[in-house]
Parts: structure tokens; C-alpha cells; sequence
């Protein structure tokens, strides 16, 4: 009877305090309370990627061969290992020269076999191999790493505002279809612009294994490296940072050429990435998407990365929202 005393009591004290406004009210979902139980057996669970993940999770690529590395991407992966998600490592250029980071990147006895693991290199990377005719080194990576396969990131950009970035020498198209003939496993994403529909459409013609949006509303890796410049007399004007495609844009996009395409589209997985603030608006977008998709978040990961119990608490907090979404809303 105290408890319930108590809590009482607390509800008269933080009355004033919970006084919500109707702007702040959530228009995505209607909300629907009579329909469902609490949902404590909901499973979430879905095949991806060629393996089942027990929540529609992704943790996007983030980084491998830095100082603070090691253990973010070791707590990332347990976080993984024991919730059940999806992951795909940074960048990881550095093992192509050396063994020197493999620890910060050595990730698959901490997930284990079942669980989707991924690797990642850019189209820089791969164009350099491709013409000294050393593509097979993303085998050997592949298979040292135990990943699944390989995400290619497609960065012009990015490339283009980095002040040591890399010059690509041919379009990237040219280059994913060379990974592809090489019998790669391949998704293909963009870091933070996303793609217009003429890309959109072609990559889902191609026999890719996924592709993640990685789109615009997010980290701008256009912007960032715009900051990292350190010349006060750059001929590189800002207006092209701001160019890009939203994760909204691109999934209306992708539905309506998935329809039209009909059997011709033979990527099938989505990777919902990109500006993805909350929960509940990924779950949205993942409603919306009418193909198969998990949703896919690099900064909200890392902002609890450094502390496991942290980010423990964090994932946790999304799949337990997730499970009262599937219960109760439904998009509007």
C-alpha cells in the first residue's frame, strides 16, 4: 500500500512538469492501445543479409585504426553478439597494408558465426587494386576478417572536400561491377549524401547482396572534411555539401522502382541508414520500405560506444520500443 502511496503522491508533485503541448505530438503513427497485450513475447527476429538478426538493427560502419578503436568496436560487437543485430566494420584500409590494427578489426569471435558481419573499403581502394591487378587481397580479407562480405562505400564527395582524398579514376559503377564479376559478396553505400533514383535503379538491377542509404540528414562527411581543412584560400566552395537525398526520398524511390522493375531487381536487402534521430522514426521508414530492411545507425552507437553498459542500455531502449511499436502504432 506505500507504493502505491508513494507513486500517487509523485504523480500530484510532477503534474505541472508533464504538462505536454499538441506541437509535440508524434504524427507518424496512429495510436491504437486495444488491440494488443504488453508485448513481452513479440519477436522481431528477420533473415538478412543471409543470416537471421533478432532485432531489424544495423550498426553502421564506423572505425578501425585509431588509438580508441579497439574498444569501441569490441563493445559495438558484443552489444551485437548479445542482442542479435547486424554490424559492418569501418574502413578497413589499414589491413590492406599491414596486420598492425587486424585486433581493432578481429571482431567475429566476439559475434560469433550467425550473426551478419561485414566488411568495408571504399571505391578508392578497390579501384587501386582492380589496376595492379591485386583484387584478390579483398578475398584474403574477407576470409582473415571471417566476414560475410564486403561493403563498398562510394564517397566522391567526401573525396573530392578531403584534402588528401582520393582522385577516382573512372565512375564507380565500373568499379562495383568489377567486385561483382569477382564473385565478392557486395553491398554498396553512400556516407551521409545518399543517391538520386538513375543510382537507385541501376544498383538494384545489379546481383548486389544489399544496399544501405546512407542518406542526407545525418553526419555529412562532405562537411566534415570541410572542417578538417586547414587553408584559408580553398577554391572548394561549400554549396556542394548540401546536395543529397533523405531516407524518405530514397525509399518512396526504391519502392516505386521495385515495382516497375518487377523481376529485374535483384537487390533485395535495404540497409535504412541515415539521419535516423529516433527509434520511432526508423521504425517508420522501415514500414514504408517495402523490401526487406533492417535500420542502420553509426553516431547514435557511438555516442555510448566507450562504455558497455551504456550502450547495453541504449539498445536495449530501442528493441523494447520497437517490440511496443509492433504492438500498438501503426503508420499513418
Amino acid at each position: 500500500m506505500g507504493n502505491l502511496s508513494d507513486r500517487k503522491f509523485a504523480h500530484i508533485q510532477l503534474a505541472n512538469e508533464a504538462q505536454t503541448s499538441h506541437e509535440l505530438i508524434n504524427k507518424l503513427f496512429d495510436y491504437e492501445p486495444i488491440f494488443s497485450e504488453h508485448p513481452s513475447s513479440i519477436d522481431l527476429s528477420k533473415n538478412f543479409l543471409g543470416k537471421k538478426v533478432k532485432a531489424p538493427l544495423w550498426i553502421s560502419s564506423m572505425t578501425g585504426g585509431t588509438g580508441e578503436a579497439r574498444v569501441i568496436n569490441q563493445n559495438l560487437a558484443k552489444v551485437a553478439a548479445e542482442f542479435g543485430l547486424g554490424m559492418a566494420l569501418g574502413s578497413c584500409r589499414p589491413l590492406l597494408e599491414s596486420d598492425r590494427d587486424f585486433a581493432d578489426f578481429n571482431l567475429r569471435p566476439i559475434l560469433g558465426d550467425e550473426l551478419p558481419f561485414w566488411a568495408n573499403l571504399g571505391i578508392a581502394q578497390l579501384e587501386e587494386l582492380i589496376d595492379r591487378g591485386e583484387l584478390s587481397k579483398v578475398n584474403e580479407l574477407l576470409e582473415k576478417l571471417q566476414a560475410d562480405g564486403l561493403i563498398i562505400h562510394v564517397n566522391p564527395l567526401q573525396e573530392w572536400f578531403q584534402p588528401e582524398g582520393d582522385i577516382y579514376k573512372r565512375a564507380p559503377l565500373s568499379t562495383i561491377e568489377s567486385v561483382l564479376a569477382a564473385q565478392i559478396p557486395a553491398v554498396v553505400k553512400e556516407v551521409g549524401q545518399g543517391m538520386g533514383p538513375r543510382s537507385l535503379k541501376k544498383l538494384l538491377e545489379l546481383p548486389l547482396k544489399g544496399l544501405e542509404l546512407a542518406s542526407f540528414g545525418g553526419t555529412n562527411f562532405s562537411k566534415l572534411e570541410k572542417l578538417r581543412e586547414k587553408s584559408e584560400n580553398s577554391s572548394k566552395l561549400n554549396d556542394l555539401m548540401f546536395v543529397g537525398h533523405t531516407a524518405l526520398e530514397m525509399i518512396d524511390q526504391i519502392n516505386l522502382l521495385q515495382k516497375e522493375m518487377g523481376a529485374n531487381c535483384l537487390c533485395k536487402d535495404i540497409i535504412i541508414s541515415g539521419g535516423i534521430t529516433d527509434t520511432l522514426y526508423g521504425h517508420w521508414l522501415s514500414e514504408k520500405c517495402e523490401l526487406n530492411n533492417v535500420v542502420g545507425r553509426a553516431k547514435g552507437y557511438l555516442d555510448h560506444a566507450a562504455d558497455l553498459e551504456a550502450l547495453r542500455t541504449f539498445v536495449s531502449g530501442q528493441i523494447e520500443t520497437l517490440k511496443m511499436a509492433n504492438a500498438f502504432l501503426r503508420i499513418r
